[in-house]
This record gives structure tokens, sequence and C-alpha cells, in this order.
């Protein structure tokens, strides 16, 4: 593939809208096709698998109620109660059912040549932020690439693994550094936007309202509309959210009351009987029927980027 393709999702409308059809089978082809076989993951919490696990931080989630519908109800780390969009995405692709965290001691071979995510949950477009955390900054989780590079080359010959990682999905969920990733070897980049932070459960009660906060809001669209024109720039698709969804409570998350308790905070809390339900798991993460309609949404879009 000669030019990268890229595409943008706004994630999180917390507006009600309906999900469009998309041919599940037709993107299984797309991506055997063109040998999409592997997805290498970077950003924050909305994709880490449990890396953080591994770090002594708070910023983890590897206890219950995390993980209570994943698989054996397994809390692995991942800030919600199911999977999240990487899973989803290669899941519906059909060549991995969740995507494992690269400093997972159980990594397998398999594991290797089908994908990682080196995303380290409170990690941030500063590396001042997620050093603040003590978790992975983004400078770091690079040279962990770099690392899965050298050692997929030892599994699978320098060429067979130059050529797995060019025809590989990159999902940045952090939505600052594409060419940083264009530059190390990904030509088909997915970037997620900034959701709208004003309407977070968390942020609401620290500001004390019942409503989304507005300048929240107006700093993460900004945020978005200067990726986007940068995107553009390289050839980018846009993926469009649709105008409605629906859910029942859009303003709290369903761990503990709902307002602040998210990772550490949410540890051993109750939950809500209703999941599907809700928008957000905890006060700040999304439920897996959220990551699923994000995911469904963007699948039309994400098979853009399948075609050389």
């Amino acid at each position: 593939m000669n030019t990268m393709s890229i595409m943008l999702i706004l994630s999180l409308a917390l507006t009600p809208f309906v999900v469009q059809a998309y041919d599940i089978n037709k993107l299984r082809q797309l991506a055997a096709e063109n040998n999409v076989t592997c997805m290498l993951v970077f950003g924050d919490s909305s994709v880490d698998p449990g890396n953080n696990n591994h770090l002594t931080t708070d910023s983890k989630g590897n206890f219950p109620p995390y993980g209570e519908d994943f698989l054996n109800h397994q809390a692995t780390g991942r800030l919600s109660n199911g999977k999240l969009a990487p899973d989803l995405i290669a899941e519906v692709f059909g060549y991995k059912r969740i995507i494992p965290g690269f400093l997972d001691l159980a990594l397998k071979k398999e594991d290797v040549e089908h994908g990682a995510s080196f995303a380290s949950a409170s990690s941030g477009y500063d590396d001042l932020t997620a050093n603040l955390s003590n978790v992975l900054t983004l400078s770091r989780q690079l040279k962990y690439f770099q690392h899965y590079k050298i050692h997929l080359r030892q599994l699978m010959g320098v060429e067979e693994a130059d050529k797995k990682i060019s025809n590989a999905m990159f999902l940045l969920s952090m939505g600052s550094n594409d060419f940083v990733m264009h530059s190390l070897g990904a030509r088909r980049l997915v970037v997620v936007g900034l959701p709208p932070l004003g309407c977070m459960p968390l942020i609401r009660t620290i500001k004390g309202t019942t409503n989304c906060v507005d300048s929240y809001n107006q700093a993460a669209f900004s945020f978005n509309s200067k990726i986007k024109a940068k995107l553009e720039a390289n050839k980018a698709t846009l993926g469009n959210i649709p105008p409605k969804i629906s859910f029942v409570e859009t303003g709290k998350g369903c761990c503990g009351t709902g307002t602040i308790e998210y990772a550490d905070t949410c540890k051993g809390q109750a939950t809500c009987p209703d999941r599907s339900k809700y928008i957000f798991w905890d006060a700040f993460h999304p439920t897996e029927k959220m990551y699923k309609i994000l995911v469904d949404e963007a699948l039309e879009t994400i098979g853009d980027i399948l075609v050389p």
C-alpha cells in the first residue's frame, strides 16, 4: 500500500441514534484479500486490555466489578464490563477474539503474530500526563512497539514480519501522533477523536451539574476539528457518527453511585442490574454495549482503509 489511509472516529456521541447495517462477510473478505491479519493498538484506557496490571499505578481495572460480562467474568484490566473496541473490531474481521496487552506475561506465539495493544490507562497526549500516574507514555508505547517488531522478526523472519506490520491495522486512541506512527510502518491507521468530555459523569460531578459541561465539549470539538484537518491533508476518510442512539441512562455510570467512581474507587462497588441501559460502566468509561455501537457504525468506514 503506497498511501496512508486514515479514519477519524468522533467517538461517544451522547444523543440518540440508530446504527446502520453493514456487511461483516464483505469486511472479512476485504481483510483476508489484503492480508490484514494483525491489529496493533496504542493509546489510553479506552484501548488498554490490561498493560497497567504490570505497573505500580492505581489506574487499572483487574478487579471486580470490571469484567463482569467479559469471558468467564474475568477482570482482565479492561476498564469496562466487557470487551473494548479493538476486541470487537478484531472479532468482526475474524482473526482474533480479543487483543492482548503487550506486557501480558502469558503472550503466546499466535498472540504476537496477530497483534497486541501497547496502550496504557491514564496515558495522555503529553508524556507528563502519563508520568503523573506512573503509566506508559506514548513514547514508551512506541518503544515497546519497536521491541514487538524485533520479536516478530525473530519469529517470522524479517521479510514476513515487515510485510505483516505494513498490512496491519493500527488503532490510535489519542489522536495526536498519527504521523509518528506512519514513520514506524503504519499504513492503515484508525484514529479515535476525543469524545464530548463534558458529558462524562465524572466531569458533571466535579462541576456540580447534571447537564453536560459545554466548555469541555467545545474543547474536545476544537481538538477534533484540528485533527480532522490534519488527517484530510493526508487523504483521510472521516467516519461520521450517526444522529440517533437509544439509552435510558446517559448521565451516570453503572458502578456505585455512577457519578464519581472509576478505576480503583470502583473496586468492589455494586453495579446496576441492567447495564444495557447505560452508556457508561463507571463515571468515565463506556460499557461494552456502547463500544459495540460505535464499532458497528465505524466498520463501514473502516472497510475503506482495507483496500490498497
